[in-house]
């Protein structure tokens, strides 16, 4: 299950890292129009990279959530091992809450924008609005904080034997 976790993550890295390029393109493309007569101001540039934008922030949340690179405060720097993992996983069920919204009623945006296209290119506007109920499904257990709490060490790789 690990193996299909950090699989999922690399793919998601990836969707992350193709949503930025393509991104570069269309914004790029606004700014020499602009400011430049070299090409003609094209509409479907500020569509895309506000949907590619859209991605690219979900993407983003998800990747971090599941990296623990998320932001995070530190409001109690200096709490016991014990309490740390508790919370974690007091941090971690508000994140949970805060996924579950982002599955309930994304898919409600989903069912909403069904038969919707976007105006300039068209496209089917699910393919967007699926953004948020897909973040908010891509959760990560936090089983290791609950094995400290437990009083016991938290699960690592097991290093490789040398022969």
């Amino acid at each position: 299950m690990k193996k299909l976790i950090d699989g999922y993550c690399r793919l998601l890295t990836w969707l992350m890292v193709a949503t930025v390029a393509i991104l570069v393109v269309p914004v790029s493309l606004q700014i020499i129009a602009r400011y430049t007569q070299l090409i003609p101001s094209y509409i479907w540039t500020e569509e895309l990279s506000r949907f590619l934008f859209i991605w690219m922030v979900m993407l983003g949340a998800m990747i971090g959530i599941k990296e623990g690179t998320h932001f995070e405060v530190d409001v109690w720097p200096e709490l016991s091992r014990r309490g740390n993992a508790a919370l974690k996983i007091v941090s971690s069920l508000f994140v949970l809450i805060f996924a579950l919204v982002f599955v309930y009623w994304g898919i409600k945006f989903v069912e909403f924008g069904w038969y919707q296209e976007s105006e300039l290119a068209e496209l089917p506007m699910p393919f967007i609005f699926v953004a948020w109920p897909l973040a908010g499904a891509t959760c990560e257990i936090f089983v290791d904080n609950i094995r400290v709490l437990a009083g016991k060490s938290a699960a690592k790789s097991a290093p490789k034997s040398v022969p």
